[in-house]
């Protein structure tokens, strides 16, 4: 019965005038305009989908809010997809790349306003929709403007989409926008401001880019290498030789009880615990710690004595298994 009426008023109204769209000059670095062909016939289209007038849109968002018609939503969307254009030539000097980008995620902002919409509230429906039109739009470019994101949280995106425009308003009041003046007004920390300005000012570059357009070599084959090299692989290979060497020299000197604890101790992966050392030699544990200490010591001052240059000061750290 709503949609009946809202069917017969809409014949009876005259039809408004379609608002011309504003022209669109996105161009890519070359000169070239970016995907014109598509977005001409996007605006083309969209532009025969009639404007509502006040009661017309007061009507249908009431009528959706009650049903939740597809077919009334349909309508509600059509008519403000303009709207969602107008909105996105805004947000176009942070977003040099396609521009139909934009639309599509105002769009989906706009999609998810007429779900949100409550026409009982008093607030006008295109006041309401452009707020969440934004907040789509500001998400994407925070999301996509660089390979790492400069915006995950609120104050971030909201520093990200005001930061110019307060730098203008500064200047035409005759101030020099510098970071500490900017936070004030905006109500942020100095570094916040300074950080985004950096993150605004540069853009990545990727690694397997050449450094000159006339040039093989890319950034890639100039970055600092975190292996180890051949001069270090070499040396690290030489003192464990020596070490090797050094510790076999001191196992000789050992006795029974001391070498047993050494060699099933100290030097493997895979060390017995105190008790099974004890049994084996019928000793209480305390008593294979306190061989096993000494033995420590032993060693320490053999190595420091042997391999000053290679071990200094060595302090032999003890076994997790008792």
């Amino acid at each position: 019965m709503v949609r009946k009426k809202i069917v017969e008023k809409n014949k009876k109204t005259k039809k408004r005038k379609k608002e011309p769209l504003p022209p669109v000059l996105h161009e890519q670095n070359n000169g070239v305009p970016a995907d014109v062909d598509n977005l001409q016939r996007y605006l083309a289209e969209i532009n025969k989908y009639p404007l509502l007038s006040k009661e017309e849109e007061e009507a249908l968002t009431k009528a959706y809010y009650e049903t939740r018609d597809p077919v009334l939503a349909h309508k509600i969307v059509t008519s403000n997809l303009r709207l969602v254009v107008k909105i996105a030539l805004d947000f176009q000097k942070f977003w040099m790349q396609n521009f139909l980008d934009l639309i599509q995620e105002g769009n989906v902002g706009l999609m998810h306003a007429v779900k949100k919409f409550n026409p009982y509230k008093g607030v006008k429906f295109s006041y309401y929709a452009s707020f969440w039109i934004k907040a789509y739009i500001l998400k994407f470019i925070m999301d996509n403007w660089r390979l790492v994101k400069i915006g995950t949280t609120q104050a971030q995106r909201k520093l990200f989409y005001n930061l110019n425009k307060e730098k203008e308003s500064l200047r035409a009041l005759g101030f020099e926008p510098v970071p500490k003046l900017i936070s004030k007004r905006l109500n942020v920390s100095e570094q916040d401001v300074i950080d985004m300005e950096q993150r605004m000012g540069s853009w990545e570059v990727s690694l397997d880019a050449p450094i000159k357009s006339d040039s093989e070599d890319s950034y890639l084959e100039f970055l600092p290498s975190n292996e180890p090299g051949v001069e270090s692989l070499i040396e690290s290979q030489e003192m464990g030789e020596k070490l090797k060497e050094k510790l076999q020299e001191f196992a000789k000197t050992l006795k029974d009880r001391e070498k047993v604890i050494f060699e099933q101790r100290l030097l493997t992966d895979e060390p017995k615990t105190l008790q099974e050392i004890g049994e084996q030699f019928g000793v209480s544990r305390e008593r294979v710690r306190q061989i096993e200490a000494r033995l420590k010591n032993k060693l320490a001052k053999f190595l420091e004595k042997n391999l000053p240059d290679v071990i200094p000061g060595t302090e032999i750290k003890g076994t997790k298994k008792e």
